[in-house]
């Protein structure tokens, strides 16, 4: 069963601009799977996965894409980058847009593919897992505070319950295990563990010890939702803090976390500069930090990290499913005040506070630290505007508390209770 992907017209767009599509996630998001559901027939497939094929794209790269002409699909493309400067050779000459769709892992083979670039030939799309609208069946845009763009949202959103969206938490957004039911969760994440060690990290660096960097993983999943503090890590994890944070990279640039930036305004003072790390998939956090099922999960000492991350790996991929590079920081100071998440677009910065309540109460009033940031008297502040006024500066819109609300409602002129399943 093929789940559809709110990403599907982002690539549909390079395909219609540019001759290379290079679609880049971790392993088991889906990206051939979509690929091949866009694919016309005629397009071939082609994976270098297969250890044959792999050595004669390595070592015979012109010969290759004479057998696999395009159109094609090239799956895994970073384990052969040799290929990259025939392709650019035959795009260059050939100008048919559309021509080559790829897929890897991370970015490696387009910043070191001999020393040759795609750039202007090639559009690059970042896929994840499966967001909860596509599991519920909606395709939403981009996550917006907007009350107008949020009330369109609730009839196409069907409303979860606390222990269903803990469920789903728990489950994780791996397509395998909404596909076919029957796949036992443990054993799916053990396997994809091993294979993300043994393929994607080795092939990245050296790692000697397979179980210093699977306790590495563990630690630092059981500190999503936390800034980054690579001396600790090391210290834990019995590393250097120089391994710790190359480490770190490696998970981004695996697509397994994300880390969200401290926001900065030169008005804010004595901000702080570490960035916080959220895993995307919370299914592999929930598993590397040992919560065997969603009950146990919601009622542990982790039930409000777990909240969060999902809550901003949902927003994080909301802007990846549109083409976007997710415009998201988070703010905190010296003084220990703290926003989760700002939203910032078009000189516009919008603050959101998660909260695992029903109705929590006096939340927004952190928003305050931000008042030496000029705020906007735009329509959106008066519940119902459409974006796109002109703005002078950096101001502030429509803030928002994600919680467990059951319905969205105003808090004030500018703020707004927002229930998690509108994401």
């Amino acid at each position: 069963m093929y789940i559809k992907r709110t990403i599907e017209q982002a690539v549909k767009n390079i395909i219609a601009t540019f001759p290379v599509l290079l679609i880049i996630g971790p392993r088991q998001v889906g990206k051939t799977t979509l690929l091949k559901n866009l694919a016309e027939e005629d397009r071939k497939y082609v994976t270098l996965d297969d250890p044959g094929i792999r050595d004669l794209a390595v070592r015979e790269p012109a010969l290759f894409l004479q057998r696999y002409s395009p159109p094609v699909i090239i799956d895994e493309i970073q384990y052969a980058p040799q290929l990259l400067p025939f392709i650019k050779m035959y795009v260059d000459t050939n100008k048919t847009n559309g021509s080559f769709w790829l897929t890897g892992t991370h970015m490696f083979p387009v910043n070191k593919g001999e020393g040759e670039s795609l750039a202007g030939r090639v559009g690059i799309v970042y896929l994840s897992g499966l967001s909860s609208s596509e599991i519920s069946g909606s395709a939403l845009p981009e996550f917006s505070t907007s009350p107008k763009l949020l009330m369109q949202r609730i009839s196409k959103v069907k409303p979860l319950d606390m222990m269903t969206i803990f469920e789903r938490i728990h489950k994780g957004s791996m397509p395998a295990l909404y596909e076919n039911t029957d796949i036992d969760w443990e054993n799916y994440y053990s396997s994809y563990i091993q294979t993300y060690i043994r393929r994607d990290i080795k092939g990245l660096i050296q790692v000697n010890d397979d179980l210093m960097f699977y306790r590495f993983l563990c630690i630092a999943a059981s500190r999503t939702g936390s800034m980054v503090n690579y001396d600790s890590l090391a210290k834990e994890t019995e590393i250097s803090a120089p391994t710790a944070k190359q480490w770190v990279s490696l998970l981004v640039s695996t697509g397994v976390v994300a880390l969200i930036e401290p926001y900065y305004n030169s008005s804010l003072k004595r901000v702080v500069k570490s960035p916080r790390m959220y895993f995307l998939d919370t299914g592999l956090a929930a598993y590397l930090s040992k919560w065997h099922n969603a009950e146990s999960l919601e009622a542990g000492a982790m039930a409000t990290a777990f909240f969060e991350t999902w809550v901003i790996s949902e927003i994080y991929k909301s802007f990846l499913n549109v083409g976007k590079t997710p415009p998201l920081n988070y703010y905190r100071d010296s003084n220990s005040k703290e926003i989760d998440l700002i939203i910032s677009q078009l000189n516009v910065i919008y603050p959101i506070e998660i909260r695992k309540s029903a109705r929590p109460e006096g939340v927004v009033n952190v928003f305050d630290v931000l008042n030496p940031v000029t705020e906007t008297q735009d329509e959106d502040s008066k519940l119902f505007a459409a974006d796109g006024y002109e703005h002078y500066g950096t101001l502030i819109g429509t803030g928002a508390v994600m919680c467990l609300c059951s319905d969205l409602l105003p808090i004030d002129r500018k703020n707004w209770l927002v229930p998690v399943w509108l994401i």
